[in-house]
């Protein structure tokens, strides 16, 4: 993968550009997640909060109590409704950014599965992928 990438929303209001390697690649099975990208899971890309840069626009953020209990804020585009980040209480300093925002996905490679006691019986998961039936363990 090339650091920096890019990405933005669908309509092209908001852009922004992160400077750092991902921790960790997910796909998150939580009831939120799956409303929020009205899909069985979310894949985020999670990054340090400070190498994240917005370079256009400014996302609407919605929040909500999780279901492990902490703040989470789901940020997207205010035109459009493109889904772009998520972030929680539980880890301020870490940000998730949105695959399917990213310009050039195709390096985005899954590392693990997490909420998967809520995946949907339908959904096909990924066998070689660790699974962790609730948050990311630490």
């Amino acid at each position: 993968m090339a650091v920096p990438f890019t990405g933005g929303c669908a309509c092209g209001a908001i852009r922004y550009e992160c400077s750092a390697e991902p921790l960790m690649i997910g796909n998150c099975h939580c009831r939120d997640c799956q409303r929020s990208s009205g899909a069985a899971f979310s894949t985020g890309v999670v990054v340090p909060s400070s190498s994240l840069t917005l370079t256009q626009g400014t996302p609407k953020y919605y929040t909500v109590t999780a279901d492990s209990g902490n703040t989470a804020r789901r940020g997207f585009c205010n035109e459009c409704g493109s889904p772009l980040f998520a972030d929680s209480s539980a880890t301020p300093h870490l940000i998730a950014i949105k695959v399917g925002s990213i310009d050039d996905p195709s390096w985005c490679k899954p590392t693990v599965d997490i909420w998967t006691q809520n995946a949907q019986p339908w959904d096909y998961m990924d066998p070689g992928l660790p699974k962790v039936p609730t948050q990311r363990q630490r």
